[in-house]
């Protein structure tokens, strides 16, 4: 389990499964040039129902809980790159880890919930002795964007595409082990 003062990251309960897809829906929802639930209602049917990864073969949803047990944030890691479920060549990189669909409560943003999470997924990539860790994503989401860089991810150009109209940017971040 990994933590900052007030939270900490686990793996998600079953029954925090559909509480954890509203909070997704909502804090993509209101990203400013993203894809509204009406433009892209496929995207957002798969926010609501992210349990459903939980299902897949190396696939963990975690979660960021306050002390009380409050939601705060997630995102589902891949420890088996087949099942990512990206458009271009992700799902083909060897000795890989990636992680996807990264939320966090609009309310509680800015106290490294974010940050927390992409540590537990960083973690059980080097538990797994993979060498790089794999993230998509938006010009929209340019604060994930941003801490993903000071976090030590690197642009991979080569893992770019488009979802329908949408580009969608690769990173890796080298883990070293």
């Amino acid at each position: 389990m990994t933590s900052t003062p007030s939270y900490s990251a686990r793996a998600a309960f079953a029954a925090e499964f559909k509480p954890l897809g509203a909070l997704m829906v909502q804090a993509y929802a209101q990203l400013p040039d993203f894809p509204k639930p009406d433009e892209q209602p496929a995207y957002y049917r798969m926010l609501a129902n992210i349990g459903e990864f939980a299902q897949k073969p190396g696939a963990e949803l975690l979660v960021a809980v306050s002390p009380e047990g409050r939601l705060a944030g997630g995102v589902v890691y891949f420890s088996d790159m087949q099942y990512y479920g990206s458009g271009g060549t992700a799902t083909k990189e060897p000795n890989a880890s990636g992680f996807r669909l990264l939320a966090v409560d609009p309310s509680v943003r800015g106290h490294g919930i974010g940050k927390l999470l992409v540590d537990a997924c960083i973690s059980r990539a080097k538990s797994k002795q993979h060498k790089q860790l794999i993230i998509h994503t938006t010009k929209a989401m340019q604060v994930a964007w941003q801490l993903y860089e000071r976090m030590g991810f690197k642009r991979a150009e080569e893992l770019d595409f488009m979802q329908g109209q949408l580009p969608v940017f690769g990173f890796r971040l080298m883990l070293g082990v």
